[in-house]
């Protein structure tokens, strides 16, 4: 299913507005300094360049202009996203953690035509912007907008992700503009000696985007951020199962389980309405502060780990206190499972406690244990961050860094934190 034509314009671009679309465009500018997804002039020079509207004509200026404001372009039968323009904060953040420079050659894997013209702008005359998409749809729309806005110089193909564009490479830089599950073969291959990878990645359910650099036969993270994207198709398509354990239309609870990840679904469907146990940790955090390196440090350590899902209804009715786009990170075992939550800590709401419920004849141990993880993680690694590295498939696990190991088709990628 295709959304409304890119030649369909919303009511307030039809006249391009000149001076509303300057006052715009540094407003979003100003915006994204202020959420620190720009941080270099190099960057903010490429957001200014860049007229955002003419690569989103199907919404209003005040849309395009929104720093958190993505566009679907493309779902499928199903009505899952598949292609979309991705938020400005996210494009300027992974602009900024690949560190394009001009004269590089770059591959983008994904065209939304905003992002290569952004790449196009840091590049200049004399780089080069290949970008490849398995979609024709996306495609065609691209090959429409990006030489309506100047930008004729960049490349466009159409090819699986999986396998990258080998006639083109070897690349300085490559980015990826869909969710992925494992580092194929071909982006390494295609890579210059040090060069880097920008890639949202699956880890246990938890995507973030990864700048790795290319180190001797392996790549090293260098910066990693919380992130969400439309999943990869083709060869490299990987997608997360969603296990209902509550079906009642509306009110909706699951969980969501990454490759290799297995739960006893009808056990863990009646612990769901068995009476909750409580326990809280006593750590804090404020209302605008980022928690998410939490999640990853509990994907970590815990066997059981798994994302909660529900739909608002069913919070509102008292099945599960929380509720999050992303999931909720979940202990389960065979027959139990106890999910992070948080509760005020004022009437003024801000400041909040974390905390676990638990479900299930091993309820309580599954909630001490979550909840210590939470006081261990405030104690020892709240202000750090871990280390990712991907490993070829074949390195032995002596020479893997200590931590979490998750072992893929292409890559054995290791969590670990100082």
């Amino acid at each position: 299913m295709v959304p409304t034509p890119a030649a369909d314009v919303a009511p307030d671009q039809e006249d391009d507005r000149p001076e509303e679309v300057a006052r715009l465009s540094e407003q979003l500018v100003r915006e994204l300094r202020e959420l620190k997804a720009i941080v270099t002039p190099e960057v903010e020079r490429a957001v200014r360049a860049v007229p955002r509207h003419l690569f989103v004509p199907e919404v209003p200026l005040e849309k395009a202009y929104a720093a958190e404001h993505h566009y679907v372009t493309k779902k499928d039968e199903h009505g899952v996203s598949i292609s979309s323009v991705s938020a400005a904060r996210v494009q300027a953040m992974m602009l900024e953690q690949a560190g394009v420079r001009p004269g590089m050659r770059v591959l983008e894997i994904g065209s939304s035509g905003y992002n290569a013209a952004l790449l196009a702008e840091l590049v200049g005359q004399d780089g080069e912007v290949i970008s490849i998409d398995i979609d024709p749809d996306v495609l065609d729309r691209a090959r429409r907008l990006l030489p309506a806005a100047g930008y004729d110089d960049v490349t466009l193909l159409q090819a699986d992700g999986e396998f990258g564009a080998p006639q083109h490479a070897p690349f300085d830089r490559i980015i990826v503009t869909a969710g992925a599950w494992d580092i194929p073969p071909a982006w390494v291959d295609q890579l210059t000696p040090g060069g880097r990878i920008v890639v949202p990645l699956r880890m246990r359910g938890l995507t973030r985007t990864i700048a790795f650099d290319l180190v001797d036969d392996h790549l090293v993270a260098r910066d990693y951020q919380l992130c969400g994207f439309v999943p990869m198709q083709g060869a490299g398509e990987n997608r997360t199962q969603l296990v209902l354990l509550h079906d009642t239309e509306g009110e909706e609870v699951g969980l969501r389980l990454d490759e290799g990840q297995q739960v006893n679904a009808p056990a863990l469907a009646r612990a769901l309405h068995q009476p909750r146990v409580e326990r809280w940790s006593g750590v804090t955090v404020g209302g605008f502060e980022p928690f998410d390196n939490l999640d990853l440090w509990l994907a970590t350590v815990l066997d059981g780990f798994v994302l909660l899902t529900a739909k608002p209804l069913a919070r509102e009715r008292g099945l599960v206190a929380s509720v999050s786009p992303l999931g909720v990170a979940t202990l389960a075992d065979d027959g139990s499972f106890a999910y992070r939550t948080v509760r005020p800590t004022s009437e003024e709401r801000t400041l909040f406690e974390f905390g676990v419920y638990g479900h299930g004849p091993n309820a309580d141990a599954l909630a001490d244990r979550l909840a210590e993880q939470i006081r261990i993680w405030d104690r020892d690694h709240r202000q750090g961050q871990a280390r990712i590295e991907a490993h070829p498939l074949g390195t032995p696990n002596d020479q893997l860094p200590a931590g979490r190991v998750i072992d893929k088709r292409h890559r054995r990628l290791t969590i670990s934190w100082p």
